[in-house]
């Protein structure tokens, strides 16, 4: 294996701007590959922040009685679709203002909690159960309005599924590209060194031998795209987190975990393998009849 690596050293060397192709298709390949996941793990971790907040939000009139909240909350208790209740004082209310606002002071200034609404916030196991909730609570006769929130998840569930099909269909081309340009790249120096791989099986070499340092440069083109790709997809998210954290407010997506950002670098490299074994093995195996 020593001399195998050996050799394929000496063929990167001898052939560095092919070998800088190689790994320049690869890491484009990887980059759009773990932007991909990156972007389908995010858009699915929001969408599960949203379904998890309160979705329907049933308003008080004035005048409602504690007696009647509380016969509402547990009329909604006996729904087997609802996961959880919150009710929010005039109080809470103002609070939840006051922080929302705390950055523009006029528009504290003439806001009481008297003016504001008591709500009932409520939340449901799918985002399908949000129109049944509601139309119960609209039915009853201290409820002024109810808001059902349902446009949020739905878009956000379409753009999580433009994603996975865009980034797939995407990610699947540029995988097929790149292991046609290491097919390509491998076929070319098979043909070059054709006179010294003869002489090698005129001098006892092995099939295996011959085979494996073609093999291994595909694989070192994978793997250097790979982690480049990381590279700078982990340094472009640190970058850019004090930015994005200020729109993303609560939805706690950044900074990235590096659990998760290491779990997609072993899986990359594995990837990467595969895809540069695979090219080369089909090179070798079509132009080295050995």
């Amino acid at each position: 294996m020593k001399r195998a690596i050996k050799f394929t050293r000496r063929n990167i060397r001898r052939t560095p701007f092919q070998a800088i192709a190689a790994s320049m298709v690869m890491l484009l390949t990887f980059l759009a590959l773990q932007a991909f996941i990156i972007l389908a793990a995010g858009s699915q971790t929001a969408l599960r922040y949203f379904e998890s907040k309160p979705q329907v939000i049933a308003f008080f009139k004035e005048g409602t009685t504690n007696q009647d909240v509380t016969a509402i909350e547990n009329a909604l208790k006996q729904e087997i679709r609802v996961t959880n209740i919150k009710f929010v004082s005039k109080e809470d209310a103002l609070q939840i203002y006051r922080e929302k606002n705390k950055n523009d002071p006029t528009l504290l200034e003439l806001v009481t909690a008297s003016i504001l609404p008591a709500s009932l916030e409520v939340s449901t196991k799918d985002p399908q159960d949000l129109a049944p909730i509601a139309d119960i609570l609209k039915r009853e006769p201290v409820i002024s309005e109810v808001i059902v929130p349902e446009d949020v998840v739905a878009t956000l569930t379409s753009i999580t599924r433009i994603i996975r099909y865009t980034g797939g269909a995407t990610v699947g081309f540029l995988m097929v590209f790149a292991t046609l340009v290491i097919i390509m790249i491998i076929s070319f120096k098979i043909r070059i060194k054709r006179t010294e791989i003869e002489i090698m099986r005129l001098l006892g070499a092995s099939p295996g031998f011959v085979r494996t340092p073609f093999i291994l440069e595909g694989m070192f083109y994978g793997v250097t795209g790979a982690v480049l790709a990381w590279i700078i997809n982990y340094s472009l998210l640190w970058y850019f987190t004090p930015f994005l954290q200020g729109y993303l407010e609560d939805v706690k997506l950044l900074p990235v975990n590096l659990l998760f950002m290491l779990t997609l670098l072993g899986g990359s490299l594995v990837v990467a393998c595969l895809v540069g074994a695979i090219g080369s093995f089909a090179a070798v195996r079509r132009y080295l009849k050995i």
